[in-house]
């Protein structure tokens, strides 16, 4: 069911419901208070004629010609009057003699013919008038003001649901111009959605919509980029591992073996770069890595150590917060430190590769990594974690710190360079951490 039909039939209906019992209401009260006024005009009747019969001489009725006074009727209206004997001295109706007999004082129904009246009796000084209406033509008054009361509400009540059909499509109008605007929008366009003259009930959804188009449109940007990476950066060792196996094939003995060991450096460089090259979109394309496993520092430093591409002996750990656990995936912990260690023992020439574990002041910790090698300046520094940036002829993909960067930008953290006193180089990357307690804040 559509929205508009669920909102057409609830208010709709609730609104006819509320005029029915408005109307039902009214007829009820109006029904009751013109019996109430018919029956006054009834019991006043009576009183009048008591009164203009008080008013004629005592020998009146002596003197009469006739044993009963006739009163001029009254369509719909009877009146009887009798006398203290009981004899009646006038009448409006001969032929009603059972209807106009007198009773209990007050008012009553009586039925004659099929003919319901309404009857009234009343005493005053020994006189006894006895007046009677007839309930068809009550009814008949009745239906004719109901008639006169319902056809307003009768009018109100469509124009009300009209207004009703109106306001309810002139308010979903803008949900229709959304919806004609997606439906016209071509498969490729992902720019958003304009919200001028949104309502502001469904900014929300316009502004969630646009929010949506645009991680769909870093989603498409990122995998062309991985495609033009993929194809730029494997090109090179592709056409070198073809070359190498072609003069192999060509040539023997030395040259031979040359060439095929050549070929399976390339092999080799081109398993890495894939590898990293994976790494990188799985990090930038929010793919889940945790595997259930606590992140503690210890291990992780432990593992990337192991996991380098140098000899562990050139590494001096230092671990200030050795209980401490990171808010991240094992798994690219050790991915993220693993590469800074790599670039340090490729780069920093001879000298020992420092890696320090402490705590920052923001209740994160910072891995720092630091080497003795050549200086660079700060134009270098900003442009080594972007991909595929090499340091002068360096062998590397050039995709280490650029996963590094991309890491840390997934998991709240931050990774920065800077050449400290006395030369080299040193990376620090900052990761939040899930139990900060456990792990002292110190100060280098």
């Amino acid at each position: 069911m559509s929205l508009r039909t669920r909102l057409l039939l609830s208010l709709g209906l609730t609104l006819t419901l509320l005029w029915g019992l408005a109307a039902t209401w009214l007829l009820s009260g109006l029904y009751d208070q013109l019996e109430k006024t018919l029956d006054q005009r009834l019991a006043q009747s009576a009183r009048m004629v008591a009164g203009l019969m008080e008013q004629l001489p005592q020998d009146a009725w002596s003197q009469a010609q006739r044993p009963a006074l006739s009163i001029p009727a009254i369509e719909g209206l009877a009146c009887q009057v009798h006398s203290p004997r009981g004899e009646v001295i006038a009448r409006t109706h001969t032929d009603m003699a059972d209807i106009l007999t007198p009773g209990d004082r007050g008012h009553m129904y009586r039925q004659e013919q099929g003919i319901t009246w309404r009857v009234f009796t009343y005493e005053r000084n020994g006189l006894v008038i006895t007046t009677a209406d007839r309930m068809d033509e009550r009814n008949l008054l009745l239906r004719n003001v109901i008639e006169v009361t319902v056809v307003p509400f009768v009018v109100a009540l469509t124009g009300s649901l009209f207004m009703l059909w109106w306001g309810v499509s002139k308010g979903l109008a803008p949900l229709v111009k959304l919806r004609q605007a997606l439906a016209s929008r071509h498969p490729d366009a992902l720019s958003p959605v304009p919200t001028e003259g949104v309502p502001a009930e469904i900014r929300p959804l316009v502004d969630t919509l646009n929010e949506l188009l645009g991680r769909v449109q870093q989603a498409m940007a990122r995998e062309q980029r991985f495609t033009n990476d993929a194809a730029h950066e494997l090109r090179t060792p592709l056409t070198a591992i073809k070359t190498h196996l072609q003069v192999a094939s060509r040539v023997d003995g030395d040259a031979a073996r040359d060439s095929v060991a050549l070929a399976e450096q390339g092999v080799e460089r081109l398993a890495r770069t894939l590898e990293q090259l994976l790494m990188l979109a799985r990090v930038e394309g929010r793919i889940a890595f945790d595997d259930g496993q606590p992140c503690r520092v210890d291990e992780v430093m432990q593992l990337a150590c192991a996991d380098a591409k140098g000899p562990v002996t050139r590494i001096d750990v230092i671990n200030h917060c050795p209980d401490a656990v990171l808010d991240m995936p094992r798994e690219l912990a050790i991915t993220a430190l693993r590469n800074l260690i790599d670039n340090a023992l490729a780069y920093g020439g001879d000298e020992p590769v420092k890696l320090v574990a402490d705590a920052s002041q923001s209740g994160h910790l910072c891995l720092k990594v630091r080497d003795y090698g050549p200086g660079l300046d700060s134009d270098v520094l900003s442009r080594l974690p972007r991909r595929f940036w090499r340091l002068g002829k360096g062998q590397g993909s050039g995709l280490g710190l650029a996963i590094v960067a991309a890491i840390a930008e997934r998991f709240g953290g931050e990774l920065s360079l800077y050449e400290p006193e006395g030369g080299g180089l040193e990376v620090q990357l900052c990761v939040p951490l899930v139990v900060s307690s456990l792990c002292s804040i110190r100060e280098q």
